[in-house]
């Protein structure tokens, strides 16, 4: 068995063809490992730089949504325009020319009462009111807004018509708003005014009198 063992520390002193071309295998086997080595991190390196670089679905999903949205922002339709009625004077003065027939409207108004007594006034106004109130009676039907008593408590929902009802005193935070009734407020549910003719001139409250 000793002729056959192998002295590992022994070392070749001679170098024959066989020898050479084992060394020159090992020599291109190694240098071709190397090469891959180097070919692979070289792809690894391009594949992460694409990876970073690479747009995002995300964000242009965001920016076609931001498109549609201008676009329906650039499709709506204008508000419509707020249209405010010219009231005709022809109402108001014949309004006025009643009071004036009925209560000597204008003359009261008119009239210097400082230099008058307060018994005086009060005669003159009793006269002023008692034609005034034909005038509302005979050609204007009357209601109140709320039929709730004065000095009541009253509670105004979300939504109440703010044309019906005026907030007064502090008003802090929404609706609904609990409050005390001051006062019923008053509506027209019909008008009953005489009918003109086309001559009228209805800028003639009263027509100067001249006695013979």
């Amino acid at each position: 068995m000793d002729k056959y063992s192998i002295d590992l520390a022994l070392r070749p002193t001679t170098f024959d063809l066989w020898h050479v071309c084992l060394a020159g295998s090992v020599a291109v086997l190694a240098l071709t490992v190397i090469v891959l080595l180097v070919a692979l991190v070289i792809c690894l390196a391009r594949g992460n730089k694409k990876s970073v670089t690479a747009p995002l679905p995300e964000p242009e999903v965001r920016i076609v949504e931001k498109i549609i949205e201008i676009e329906k922002i650039v499709q709506a339709p204008p508000p419509e325009p707020i249209i405010l009625r010219e009231a005709t004077p022809d109402a108001a003065l014949q309004l006025l020319g009643l009071l004036q027939k009925e209560a000597r409207f204008i003359d009261f108004i008119q009239e210097n009462v400082a230099a008058y007594s307060d018994a005086d006034v009060g005669i003159a106004a009793r006269v002023v009111h008692e034609g005034c109130k034909k005038v509302l009676k005979d050609h204007f039907s009357l209601t109140t807004v709320r039929q709730e008593e004065e000095g009541s408590n009253v509670t105004l929902q979300q939504g109440f018509d703010a044309t019906l009802v005026r907030l007064t005193g502090h008003i802090v935070g929404t609706a609904p708003f609990t409050g005390q009734l001051i006062h019923k407020g008053w509506q027209v549910t019909q008008v009953n005014l005489p009918k003109l003719t086309a001559e009228h001139d209805a800028k003639i409250i009263a027509p100067a009198e001249v006695e013979l």
